[in-house]
């Protein structure tokens, strides 16, 4: 089992850690703890690096394996069971996922609080992702209003908070779970929770940034029809 310290410091870019197992079927290494996010709710896994000594083993991603959490090395060589390791997360690719990720929550918002519409999908990468919602109808005004709405949201610099609940007490919080499909299982006993104060709180496992502010300037950059009740957003996100 690997500690996950990027479920409460999304801000730690470096960590101490030992390497427990060797994974030789994936060429990679299981360590006690890790900051390296290893994927999932849209956002992509980190890489970075680990530094044994004088030795540099680079992680080219994390990979959730049940109750661990693999590093994929590149190159021929992997550390010892047993080696204290410095992570190194890249931390320029994890911060451009955070500030999108939180960007998303943001637009899931504020079409909530004004549309109470669900979230059908989506998907993200490094400042661009897209999002579907179970809209019936979607006009460019309307689009242009949501545009200036999120990015109100980001000027009025809410600060994002993380928590964890007892499954029973998270699931008492109305529409914690915006996705159309509930995608916790049933064995997840606590639920990590993140509030955008003021507009939004849902179940995440994600990374994201300590304040709106930080995100940039979102811009919905197009829009298609993916049927009847699901139309889908792209946005891009600006210094």
């Amino acid at each position: 089992m690997t500690e996950t310290l990027y479920l409460t410091d999304s801000y730690l870019k470096e960590f101490d850690a030992a390497v427990t197992a060797i994974d030789e079927d994936n060429h990679a290494v299981i360590l006690d703890k890790t900051a390296f996010y290893p994927g999932g709710g849209g956002q992509n896994p980190d890489s970075g690096k680990l530094v044994a000594g004088d030795s540099e083993y680079v992680v080219k991603r994390a990979k959730k394996q049940g109750d661990a959490i693999i590093h994929m090395i590149e190159g021929d060589d992997l550390p010892a069971a047993g080696t204290q390791v410095k992570g190194i997360i890249d931390w320029g690719k994890r911060y451009e996922a955070m500030r999108t990720h939180t960007a998303m929550h943001i637009l899931c918002g504020v079409i909530w609080r004004d549309f109470e519409v669900s979230v059908t999908g989506g998907d993200m990468g490094y400042l661009e992702g897209r999002m579907d919602f179970e809209f019936d109808e979607l006009s460019r005004e309307t689009i242009a209003e949501i545009e200036d709405a999120i990015n109100a949201e980001i000027a009025a610099g809410r600060d994002v908070k993380v928590d964890m609940l007892p499954r029973e007490e998270a699931f008492q919080i109305p529409d914690l779970i915006r996705t159309k499909i509930n995608l916790l299982p049933e064995g997840i006993n606590e639920v990590r929770t993140i509030e955008i104060v003021g507009l939004d709180l849902q179940a995440d496992g994600g990374t994201h940034v300590h304040n709106t502010s930080e995100v940039g300037k979102i811009r919905i950059t197009d829009y298609k029809s993916k049927g009847k009740g699901n139309k889908r957003l792209y946005i891009k996100i600006e210094d």
